[in-house]
């Protein structure tokens, strides 16, 4: 039966194939549609002939301090039947990138003194104007009837305002564009005539990747009504998370020398951009990019602390060899949203910082209709019976879990045990170790290089073997290490990686495939949002650094602040690493690497720091689900 207590739009549960609201027959002819069939919307409107406006939507802040309300620049595309008796939801893409990005300078990664800011002045050249043409979004859902919105974020493309890194003010800034669709905010054409979005039924959803994927979060953590959904894809939860560990600076992986400020300076690309210029070097100290502590600009952008207050639903997707959007975001984000009472879907792949349309096209775009139907039409489809996480085990085979961590995961911990030299390899096991074993540290030598012989000794790391498994060993969860040691010279760092040593074909990146492109919308005429399809490449390696984790020595104590240490004198440091997921498969051994400096994500002090650790204080902790 029809729901009519629903939106005519809304589709009767389980009455697939159905056209959402018809009249008799005998009556007259029925008003256009949202068409409902096997709990998804069907593509039933024209994008081709879909309306295309732009409007300005006025917020509620003043970031660029001109003594006039920021407005928001908004693409809208809906169809053309919206502008008779159709009322549509709407799915906002917000972003900075409709413009592009500029090019601010690096800060130095290798530290003499103390860290050290690059120089930056406002760029000077023409304004570009924003192209909102590479979403899928409004190619493949205008034509089911949604709206579909490109944003440009405060300070960049059209908008005015100072992109802060998705701070307080973007998230109003969004929030007013929902507040917009609900009838409670107020948007302008560019003559300044006011424009009101009757189309709308006030039930809006937002999606993006990476910081398309971040907005989404940011604007969730303000409650505002309307907002019954999110997606968000790489996105970031924490953004100290992105920038910081334990105290310590870290880039993102190819990144060293990215920070909070350069994010900001990247995606300003509003007009007259020298107004922000005092907005970017206030984030610049705000930030501290000398002792890497948490304070309150970081907090504000703590959005998975955030989410245990979401009214939102949240579809969030994570890449488990994703080290520029690190796992820990999704996962920090994840264990937020336990709290939180919403729904809320999990997919985890193996791919990088990339779009799962590119990694599982069809199952992507079915999941994503049902979501949008379930959460903004009220269809009743099966969305929210099936598993709540779907984990990529390896390249193209997926598997469901109900939730994750594995819940029968448990911790097991391993002792460190001394080789026979001081440098020679140790060993993981249950019993602890005696004596002492020291490194001395060597920032210029990668991770990787540190990691490829493991049985040979080196002076610059040291490392812990298991014997070769005798079955396959599922780690789900946070890995943790604990050090008793004492830490002579200049670099505050301390670096765990976690290792699988076992020849095998592991994932190695994504590529072009050479085929055909292909478009997402179902060859409806007019649908040109065509992309190249992607395939996986793998390569046989004796060695995969499976996740990694570091902690500055001198937030021991606290995130907060720092606490100094005593050269030559023991403490306890503890630190975790990033969550993963991953068989260790029989036959394979599992190590632990100890580093001072982690060359591709630390600060780089000068060579020298020794660190002599006690190994009868000093310990792995694994979550494993078995073995």
């Amino acid at each position: 039966m029809l729901l009519s207590r629903l939106l005519p739009v809304v589709a009767a549960a389980g009455m697939a194939g159905l056209t959402v609201g018809a009249l008799p027959a005998s009556a007259a002819p029925a008003a256009p549609q949202v068409v409902i069939k096997d709990g998804k919307t069907q593509p039933a409107f024209s994008y081709k002939d879909a309306v295309r406006e732009k409007v300005y939507v006025e917020t509620t802040v003043d970031s660029d301090h001109d003594g006039k309300r920021d407005r928001v620049s908004v693409y809208v595309t809906r169809p053309k039947e919206t502008d008779g008796s159709l009322k549509v939801a709407s799915i906002i893409e917000a972003s900075p990138y409709f413009s592009g990005t500029q090019d601010p300078k690096y800060h130095p990664a290798d530290v003499t003194d103390y860290p050290r800011l690059a120089p930056w002045d406002p760029p000077t050249g023409a304004w570009v104007p924003p192209d909102y043409g590479f979403s899928y979004y409004d190619n493949y859902f205008v034509s089911r009837g949604y709206a579909v919105l490109a944003a440009d974020t405060l300070g960049t493309g059209d908008s005015d305002g100072c992109p802060t890194a998705v701070g307080r003010n973007e998230a109003s800034g969004m929030k007013s564009v929902i507040e917009w669709l609900t009838g409670k905010a107020k948007a302008y054409d560019a003559k300044g005539n006011k424009v009101e979005a009757n189309w709308s039924t006030k039930k809006v959803g937002m999606a993006g990747k990476s910081y398309d994927g971040t907005l989404p979060l940011a604007t969730a953590g303000t409650r505002v009504d309307g907002l019954k959904t999110v997606v968000s894809i790489s996105g970031v939860s924490n953004w100290y998370d992105e920038y910081r560990a334990n105290g310590g600076v870290v880039a993102p992986d190819g990144w060293e020398g990215e920070d909070l400020d350069l994010h900001a300076k990247a995606v300003l690309t509003r007009k007259n951009l020298a107004v922000c210029a005092p907005v970017m070097h206030d984030l610049e100290k705000k930030m501290d990019r000398v002792t890497g502590d948490y304070n309150a600009t970081w907090d504000e952008r703590n959005f998975a602390k955030q989410a245990a207050h979401f009214k939102a639903s949240v579809l969030e997707v994570g890449g488990l060899h994703d080290w520029n959007v690190k796992p820990i975001q999704f996962a920090g984000l994840w264990n937020g949203l336990k709290k939180a009472g919403v729904n809320r879907k999990l997919w985890i792949h193996q791919a990088r910082h990339d779009e799962p349309i590119d990694i599982r096209k069809q199952v992507w775009l079915d999941t994503l209709d049902q979501w949008f139907a379930h959460e903004l039409y009220g269809v009743n489809n099966d969305i929210m019976k099936q598993p709540k996480v779907d984990i990529e085990r390896t390249p193209g085979t997926w598997e469901t879990h109900g939730d994750w961590p594995e819940p029968s995961a448990h911790p097991v911990t391993f002792g460190l045990g001394g080789g026979a030299a001081a440098q020679q390899p140790g060993v993981l096991a249950t019993a602890r170790g005696k004596g002492t074993q020291g490194l001395v540290d060597a920032p210029a030598r990668t991770a990787e290089e540190l990691t490829a012989k493991p049985d040979s000794a080196d002076p610059n790391r040291l490392i812990y073997l298991t014997p070769a498994l005798k079955k396959n060993v599922r780690l789900s969860g946070t890995t943790k290490v604990k050090v008793r040691a004492s830490v002579d010279g200049k670099s505050p760092y301390l670096t765990g990686l976690l290792v699988d040593y076992g020849t095998d074909t592991r994932f190695a990146d994504f590529k072009p495939d050479g085929k055909p492109q292909w478009c997402y919308g179902d060859s409806i005429p007019g649908n040109e949002g065509c992309r190249t399809s992607r395939s996986y490449v793998t390569q046989s390696t004796p060695y995969e650094i499976v996740t990694r984790g570091w902690t500055d020595i001198r937030n021991r104590n606290s995130i907060w602040s720092q606490t100094p240490v005593k050269p030559g004198k023991d403490y306890t440091f503890s630190w975790p690493m990033q969550p993963y997921d991953h068989v260790f498969k029989a036959g394979h051994r599992i190590g632990l690497l100890i580093l001072a400096t982690d060359h591709a994500y630390t600060l780089r002090y000068p060579a020298g720091t020794k660190v002599q650790v006690q190994l009868g204080g000093s310990s792995l902790t694994l979550p494993i689900t078995n073995g």
